[in-house]
């Protein structure tokens, strides 16, 4: 039976550590520090992943290897992905295990229309052009015969898992589902692609096993786009805190925090995704992988009591 290699083990990675247990694989979990989902079949190993020979070993024998590991907050990436993502491609290369990362939509830059997987990469900003740098050099192994690869990029995340480290919609909540009025850093009124953590594990698992899938990167099945407003009501009608009270923090503040805080000055580039339409046509994952999305009222009705009780620990 196929061993599955998870690397990382954030909102994504335990809940595709716990699918693959669910459905009988045998999976190995590696972190730093060795922490992990407790569950059969899931082992939990304490490695480094930015060390290659380590993780190399510790993928022998695995058919598939996830990458879910994130080098930490933004003002990290440009040092650290470079070295995860050369660590990761060689475990997979020495391993024989198909490549399965897991990205985002930072490296299509601002855009006029919907993205497609198909729209060529033009990031705007060093977030980005990392992670277009990362697929590239795996894309280029792929082609060169080394290794198998491919790509999910999913949009922001939103689900019961999803905390304040991992995006600026569940900052946003913990004030609303609080009865506080939240600041947001850019228009709250366009809409935009949200995309569920168990929708990105669905699309993880599928690349995994469809040689279709290897060599392109797929956009992870989302829901039509709602605003920013939209979606924070609609969790407040079910948390009964009412409709969210929002004020904008303006745009010269924000440039003027970022002269002083490498992780504003970050934010500030990637900000673009929510001062226009920001929206990922998704249908041809679902058309061709058979991935669909959570229907948006069950995602929301898992994801509103989870909030509120953090929103008010």
């Amino acid at each position: 039976m196929t061993t599955h290699l998870v690397v990382g083990a954030g909102p994504v990675g335990a809940a595709l550590a716990y699918r693959l247990s669910q459905a009988g694989r045998t999976v190995r979990v590696v972190t730093r520090s060795g922490v992990g989902p407790s569950l059969p079949r899931v082992q939990r190993l304490a490695v480094d992943a930015t060390d290659a020979a380590a993780l190399a070993n510790a993928a022998q024998g695995a058919g598939v290897l996830y990458n879910c590991a994130n080098p930490g907050p933004y003002p990290e990436w440009e040092r650290g992905w470079p070295p995860l993502a050369k660590s990761v491609l060689h475990a997979a290369e020495a391993s024989g295990a198909v490549l399965v990362s897991l990205g985002n939509l930072y490296g299509y830059g601002p855009v006029d229309g919907p993205m497609t997987r198909s729209r060529p990469l033009a990031p705007s900003g060093p977030l980005g052009e990392v992670r277009a740098q990362v697929w590239q050099e795996a894309l280029a192994a792929h082609q060169a015969g080394r290794v198998r690869v491919t790509e999910a990029r999913a949009s922001d995340y939103i689900g019961p898992s999803v905390t304040e480290a991992h995006g600026v919609l569940p900052v946003y909540a913990a004030a609303t589902l609080a009865g506080r009025s939240a600041p947001v850093l850019a228009d709250p009124d366009q809409p935009h692609t949200w995309t569920a953590v168990d929708d990105v594990v669905s699309t993880l698992v599928a690349l995994g096993v469809d040689d279709r899938a290897w060599g392109s990167p797929w956009l992870v099945p989302s829901n039509p786009p709602a605003t920013v407003r939209e979606v924070l009501r609609e969790l407040g009608a079910r948390a009964g805190t009412g409709e969210p009270r929002l004020r904008r923090v303006p745009r010269i503040a924000l440039r003027a925090g970022g002269l002083a805080v490498p992780l504003a000055r970050e934010a500030l580039s990637v900000l673009y995704q929510f001062d226009r339409p920001f929206v990922a046509d998704t249908s041809e994952t679902s058309n061709v992988l058979g991935v669909r999305p959570t229907p948006w009222t069950q995602i929301l009705d898992a994801t509103a009591p989870a909030w509120r009780a953090r929103a008010t620990a």
